[in-house]
Order: structure tokens, then sequence, then C-alpha cells
């Protein structure tokens, strides 16, 4: 079963099967680098002309300025919750590991695309939100595929509610509460089910109050818990401010490293760089995947050119800002690492990624958390400072997106209610009371489960996800070039011949 999946898995990402090339390319990639390119040329370079504008209005957005549930920087740092997680910490490892330090110039490039990504999504969001019977704002791509596209493609909608679900349950919960108890577990020394249990009661403290609650956590824990990782990390980099030359010398030379890979042709190198990099950038940012709308759909604006902003924001925070810091410090800082040869022969080397913390097999986690430790060593209570800071960051990372991830699982399940004749808010607030004991029990089980089984499906599932959103960004770029001229009704709007809560409206 795990060779079958993990089989699907190469293919979708690296167009292999049983280790075999199967396709020239990788066709998830491709796809996903493809429409951000489209909608990036479409907008004309929009992200980037408007960043400026966009982090000045990043303060502004503290103030509601519209209808909606929780403030526009609330339903930022409500998605920027969900994206900064465990591919901030441990999936730059693994593109290292993987495509050398060339992946990081192709994880740029992709966030790049992604902003635009990000802005169609959180534009989309305000655009087609809907409005509950009893004034309760919600939509993400369920609502713009419905409200944009109309009644004819409710099954695309349908298809990526259940590959939200999918997405939510494996990597929104099971991968997160794993790395969680892994953590606490190397902190403390707490039993694996025992973090779980802590885990599993403290999500549903807050999950039990909705998305407002949710956002009010998010609003003062991931501003916090960003900048002390980003004020750690330049910390190290200051430390090692000599090497950060050389650090950038291999990253522009590994993107564009036209030698042969291992066994392989001309170009393999340049290549698995691209694979790498596009992959885990994309899985650490979300962009295209269809998630952070979900959150950015109930900010309090009626300019989805506004919310585009603050959503192409967080791409730029969770993967230019944050994974960058991360790489640098692997990348970067020295200290006393060992490698084994394929002889068996042990060497000294300087850097944590030349290590066998950085190899493929191990990589992840691990290797940035050794790289911490290398740059601050004392101890505090045992335990090198390094390592403590960045075990403190994985766990409170991966809490907030637990948290997210539970209110989109949440939307998409009701969704799919709704297309229910004779539904009801009364039968959707008891469904999501359902859902979120079923959330916390996941919690619970993930935490104590093995890890390899769990990311490959994790994978598939955000594939699934992605796909069917991809495709409606694609088939509504029209609408979102519009709204990033300020056309704040741009589109069709099929809102009443799909409604929801059909009994009620």
């Amino acid at each position: 079963m795990i060779d079958q999946i993990t089989n699907i898995s190469d293919f979708i990402w690296a167009g292999q099967w049983d280790g075999q090339e199967l396709v020239p390319f990788p066709p998830m990639t491709i796809v996903l680098f493809g429409i951000g390119l489209w909608i990036m040329i479409g907008l004309r370079f929009y992200p980037i002309v408007k960043l400026g504008s966009a982090v000045t209005g990043l303060f502004k957005g503290r103030k509601s300025a519209g209808a909606g549930e929780i403030s526009p920087f609330a339903a930022l740092s409500t998605a920027l919750s969900g994206q900064v997680g465990t591919g901030n910490l441990a999936g730059v490892a693994t593109a290292i590991a993987l495509g050398g330090p060339g992946a990081i110039f192709w994880m740029w490039i992709t966030a790049l695309f992604g902003m635009a990504l990000g802005f169609a999504e959180g534009a989309l969001a305000i655009r087609y939100r809907e409005r509950t019977s009893d004034g309760i704002y919600r939509g993400g791509p369920m609502s713009y595929i419905m409200r944009g596209l109309g009644p004819k493609w409710t099954w695309l909608a349908i298809i990526f509610c259940f590959g939200t679900l999918f997405s939510a349950l494996v990597t929104g919960n099971s991968i997160q509460s794993n790395e969680m108890a892994s953590g606490l577990n190397e902190l403390f020394g707490i039993d694996r089910w025992v973090g779980g249990l802590v885990a599993a009661i403290a999500v549903f403290i807050v999950i039990v109050g909705g998305i407002k609650s949710i956002g009010v956590v998010a609003e003062k824990v991931v501003p916090f818990m960003a900048a002390a990782y980003i004020l750690m990390a330049f910390t190290a980099l200051m430390i090692n401010l000599a090497d950060l030359p050389e650090t950038f010398s291999r990253i522009f030379a590994g993107a564009f490293n036209i030698q042969s890979a291992t066994g392989g042709f001309a170009g393999a190198a340049l290549i698995m760089a691209i694979r790498a990099g596009v992959a885990r950038g994309l899985f650490s940012n979300e962009a295209g995947q269809g998630s952070t709308p979900i959150a950015h759909a109930v900010a309090q604006t009626d300019d989805p050119e506004q919310q585009g902003r603050m959503a192409m924001l967080g791409t730029f925070i969770d993967t230019i800002v944050i994974c960058t810091m991360t790489a640098l410090v692997i990348l970067t800082v020295e200290g006393n690492f060992t490698h084994t040869l394929a002889d068996g022969t042990v060497e000294q080397v300087r850097h944590v990624w030349q290590s066998d913390l950085g190899t493929t097999a191990q990589s992840g986690f691990v290797t940035t958390s050794g790289a911490f430790a290398a740059a601050f060593p004392f101890q505090l209570v045992g335990i090198p400072l390094g390592t403590l800071i960045a075990s403190i960051a994985l766990i409170l990372f991966v809490f907030t997106t637990i948290l997210t991830w539970s209110y989109y699982g949440e939307r998409a399940i009701t969704f799919i209610y709704d297309r229910i004749p004779g539904s009801s808010r009364r039968g959707e607030k008891l469904l999501h009371n359902i859902w979120r004991v079923i959330w916390c029990v996941g919690v619970y089980v993930g935490a104590t489960q093995p890890s390899q089984l769990v990311w490959r499906l994790g994978d598939i599932s955000n594939a699934a996800m992605a796909l069917p959103n991809l495709l409606a960004l694609f088939m509504l770029s029209g609408v979102v070039f519009k709204l990033a001229k300020g056309n704040k009704t741009a589109g069709p709007d099929y809102g009443r011949e799909t409604p929801e809560e059909p009994d009620e409206y």
C-alpha cells in the first residue's frame, strides 16, 4: 500500500513511477507554475509592482472597512497560521536535500508566481463570498466556483470540498499533530500519546468558538511567533555573516547547474533543483491550493482588491521571508558535523546540509534544528538554546495550523451538506460541533502514528484540492484582472441561482 501511494505521489509531483521517469516533467508543478505565470502576466506583474503599497496597507488592515467576521489583518493572520507550519522549518531542509542549494532560487521564483495566485484567490473570495440567513459571512473556492461560474459547475465545487476534507485530515491535522507530539517529546520527554491528548484539548478549547475565536488567537500568536523566529534566524546569520556571500553563490550556481546528477543525464541536476524548489515552495505557501481564500472570505472589507493584496502578502511573508531565513541558516551556519561516505568512512563537514542530517533520508526539522543548535550551542535545561527555540517555534506554528485547517474542513463539509434538500442553519451548527469533535480525535490519533504514509498521502491530497481550484482560477482569470483595476463588481454573479440553505432563503 505504501509503495503504491508513493508511486502516485511521485508521478504527481515528479513524473516518476517505481523510481523511473514516465514523463520528462513534473505534472503538478507544470500546472501550478503555468497558471501562476498566466495570472501574473494578465495582472501585468501587479504583485511585484504593488508590493510596497501592500506592505503599507498591512497596518491599515487592522481596522474594519466593511461587512465580515474579522478584520482584514486577522484574516491574513488566520491564513498565515495555516500556511506557516512544517513546510517552513522541515520542508525547506527537504528541498535542499533533494535539489541542492539551487532549489531555494526556484522556491523564490515560485513564490513570485504564487503571489499572483494568492491575489486571485483573495480577491475572488471577497467578490463571491456568501451571507447566511443569520448574517454570517463565509466563502472560498467552493463559493467562487458556484457564484462565479454558475450552477453547472456544482460538481467542481463538490470535488474541491472532498479534496479539502482529504487534505485537512491528512496535512492539516495528522502531519501537524505528529510533528507537535515529536517536538513535545524531544523537549520535555512527554510520551507521544500524552502530547497528542494535550494538543487535542488545547485545539478544542479554541475551535469551539468558531472562526472568530480562531482569528483572535491567530492575530495574537502568528505575528509574535513569526517575528521571534525571524529575529532568531537573523541573529544566527549575523554570527556567520562572513559565510553569507558563499551561500548566495551556491544558491545561484545550483539554480542553473546543467551538469548531470549521479547516474543521470546532462541537466538532471537543474531539473531536480526546479522540482524540489517548486514543490516545496508551493507546499509551504499553499498558493493555488484553495485553502487561504476560505480565511480571507470572512474579512471585514468590501474591497476585493484590498484583500487580494493581503492574500499575496501571505505568500510573500511565508516563502520569501520565513522560508528564506530558514534556508539561509541551514546553508550558512558553521558547526561540527559529520558525513558518512559510501565506503563507511566518516568525514568532518562545515555545514549541516552537507552532513548526515541533511541527506534525503534524514532531512527535515532535524536539519533545521541542527543548524540552529550550531548557531546557539549554549545549553538551557540541558538542551542547546537553538534547538529549544526552534522546537518551540515548530510547536506554535503547528498548533495554529491545526486551528485554521479545522475551519477549512468545517467550511467544506457544510458546503456539501447545503447541497442536500432540507438543509438548515440549525443542521449546519450541529454538523460543525460533530466535525470539531472528530477533528480533535484526529489530532490525538495523528500524534501517535508513523509519518511516512501520512506524508505521502498529504502530497496526493494537496493535489486533489489544488486542481479544481486552479481550474476555477484559470476560468475566472478575466474577473481577477478587472478586480485588480478596482472594479469591485466585476464578473457575473450566479448567487440567486446557487443559494445555500435552500429552505431558508
